[in-house]
């Protein structure tokens, strides 16, 4: 039986880390990346507790197992994170809906992971409806940057609603999207 809840404990937040170090792109082969996609950012345990402080983390629990995770990043983690700067600075140049970005009451999703035994499920969008219910009330819209090389995370966001609002090349030479999911 699969759960949508909070990450409410260390437990939690290491089979988070655990899903993430399987799924890191320098972890898993070029063939696998490309057919299943990647994670990009590595946290650790103290940044994710402290990033789950105020808005907890979204998991899917199958049994006492996190099957699936998506990040609640605010703000104010924009200079913990070195690799997410660049997504940043670009969003407090860019308009959306007639409007800057900064004008918008937003936050970021920091990362979507799904365990590989578990994909094609239906937890991907699972786990967006659980975020979009606890976070709905406080924010009006949703934020987050896919690596061009993840065709497969492109389509599952904008199977779920984000829309692409920018693209750009980081001084790594990653090609990212940005894409906004809007609930208003």
């Amino acid at each position: 039986m699969l759960q949508y809840t909070n990450a409410s404990s260390t437990q939690d937040l290491q089979q988070i880390l655990d899903l993430q170090q399987k799924n890191l792109k320098q972890n898993i082969s070029l063939q696998e990346s490309q057919e299943q996609g990647f994670v990009t950012v590595q946290h650790n345990l103290d940044l994710l507790t402290k990033m789950n402080e105020t808005y907890p983390h979204i998991i899917a629990k199958h049994e006492d197992q996190v099957v699936g995770y998506a990040l609640v990043m605010l703000k104010e983690f924009k200079y913990f994170i070195p690799v997410l700067q660049a997504m940043f600075e670009k969003m407090d140049n860019l308009h959306f809906n007639g409007k800057p970005i900064n004008e918008h009451h937003y936050f970021v999703m920091g990362q979507i992971c799904i365990a590989k035994d578990f994909r094609g499920q239906g937890i991907f969008y699972g786990l967006y409806q659980a975020m979009k219910q606890q976070m709905q009330p406080h924010f009006e819209l949703l934020i987050t940057e896919i690596s061009l090389r993840n065709p497969r995370s492109l389509r599952a966001h904008e199977k779920v609603g984000f829309k692409v609002i920018h693209e750009y090349t980081a001084s790594n030479s990653e090609h990212w999207a940005i894409v906004a999911w809007d609930w208003q």
